[in-house]
């Protein structure tokens, strides 16, 4: 996968080598080449394996008396050892080709040889399949990143963001714009990192990410922007989330969330299916759904209200009491007693986790429910604008950023119950991940004030400079955010 996806780029300009270890093939025997690379496995100084960026070439040592130099110096050089070798391409004996590498019907016959570093014992094998523990493998990052599918994820997702670049800038007319990463604490979000700065007492603030500057752009007339953001959010680490990660940071002006919808549907060349919030809460208990697989959650309250079953009429007879199932079709033949004496441990609220662990289960026992390969795109709309804050449930905090502007639908409803506005927030959804989220912006200062100081209680003096730039003919605006790019490589850890 690695060779395809360098085949058509010239890695050999600029440098001394004449041929990558990945390219050789049939077409080059008879040729001259120059090889760099790590020295990947050697066989009783019979051949050894080069190993480079982009594949393995298998490299033949000399026997006869006039190359013994050569023969001693490569047999001896430690495994992961950096060497030049110069030889002529050969076929490989009949019988002994290998189809499993790109290069496999070729050798290189060494003629001459250099030892350009040598290597000292390894924490661990430079192979993808060798298992090694997660903290050796970020001690020993530098090597780590020697292997195929690391060397792979680099490079696919470079190729990823160059598209997005090309798509973005050259076909649909944005800026790429740098912001600063050095600003002022401003409320909302997750916590920031704090910077001191050379004077007393004061400090400056790594953004969670570029909003309010490429409001500050739409305000600017700057009319579409683009980045490559880096982002810093002061969390903890998990493997989806790491306190700094990179995002494909947008905006435009004059745009609804239907535009900005087709800019991202129009990346992949096919549009994706839309569910508001509550029916992704309602069927799949999560405002993230895998739509891969069925098992949504149904809500059975009706067919066993005349039931005799007590635990069933005590549910039931609380205010909006339901009784919600999961309906797994050949389940019986997969799931045994204990995997379903094991979910009556799990809380109403936890159902969208129960689908999620049902599936695993299944796919434990056998059953295939969720294509690795397949790629769901899902959009979720329809987010509360408010939650109450979990520590008092009295106040109300944003469930995004203060930045959202609330559904046209709404708007009264901003002045008189804000509980029960609806946001112009929508969250792109991969197989059951959040890749990328975003919103319709407010773009009326006095609307921005009232968020602020009315319905979040916050200081608006702090975000003086941008409700003062929202007095200026701000312009509608929207954006969205694509990160994680983790999802779109196929691993679960950063």
């Amino acid at each position: 996968a690695l060779t395809q996806l360098l085949v058509s780029h010239n890695f050999n300009s600029f440098v001394a080598r004449t041929n990558t270890c990945g390219e050789l093939r049939s077409a080059h025997v008879g040729q001259e080449v120059t090889l760099y690379g790590w020295i990947q496995y050697q066989r009783h100084g019979l051949f050894l394996v080069l190993r480079d960026f982009q594949g393995l070439t298998q490299i033949i040592l000399p026997q006869d008396e006039a190359h013994s130099h050569v023969r001693k110096l490569l047999s001896n050089a430690p495994v992961e050892s950096v060497v030049r070798v110069t030889g002529i391409v050969s076929s490989r004996p009949p019988g002994q080709e290998n189809p499993k590498m790109p290069t496999g019907d070729i050798e290189v016959k060494v003629e001459t040889a250099e030892i350009l570093n040598s290597c000292k014992k390894l924490p661990f094998e430079i192979k993808d399949f060798i298992k090694k523990s997660e903290a050796l493998r970020m001690q020993y990052r530098y090597l780590d990143l020697r292997s195929f599918q690391l060397q792979y994820n680099l490079r696919l997702r470079s190729q990823i963001v160059m598209r997005m670049r090309e798509y973005l800038c050259n076909l649909h007319g944005f800026v790429d714009v740098e912001t600063p990463t050095l600003f002022k604490r401003t409320p909302g979000g997750a916590k920031e990192f704090l910077v001191p700065s050379r004077e007393a007492g004061k400090f400056y603030s790594l953004p969670q990410s570029p909003q309010q500057f490429k409001q500050l752009l739409m305000v600017g007339g700057v009319d579409r922007y683009f980045q490559v953001a880096r982002c810093y959010r002061d969390e903890g680490s998990r493997p989806d989330r790491q306190p700094e990660f990179t995002q494909i940071d947008i905006e435009m002006s004059f745009v609804d969330q239907a535009g900005i919808q087709r800019l991202i549907e129009g990346a992949v060349t096919t549009p994706f299916p839309s569910m508001t919030y509550e029916e992704a809460l309602a069927g799949y208990g999560t405002d993230k759904p895998d739509t891969r697989f069925g098992m949504k959650i149904v809500d059975i309250s009706d067919i066993l209200r005349r039931s005799d079953v007590q635990f069933v009429q005590n549910a039931l007879s609380y205010p909006r009491g339901t009784v919600k199932a999961i309906c797994i079709p050949q389940g019986v033949r997969y799931l045994k007693n204990k995997d379903l004496d094991s979910f009556l441990f799990l809380q109403c609220s936890a159902l969208g986790s129960l689908r999620l662990e049902s599936a695993d289960l299944l796919e434990a026992a056998g059953m295939m429910l969720r294509d690795p390969t397949a790629f769901h795109f899902l959009w979720v709309v329809d987010f509360p604008l408010f939650l109450p804050k979990e520590e008092n449930p009295a106040e109300l905090e944003s469930a995004h950023h203060p930045f959202t502007a609330p559904h046209p639908a709404d708007t009264n409803l901003l002045y008189s119950d804000p509980t029960k506005v609806r946001s112009q927030h929508y969250d792109l959804v991969l197989n059951g991940n959040e890749i990328g989220g975003g919103s319709i912006r407010i773009h009326n200062a006095e609307q921005q004030r009232f968020v602020l100081e009315k319905v979040l209680k916050e200081d608006s003096e702090v975000l003086s400079h941008l409700l003062e730039a929202l007095e200026f003919g701000a312009p509608p605006h929207g954006g969205i955010a694509l990160g994680k790019s983790l999802f779109l490589l196929g691993t679960s850890a950063v």
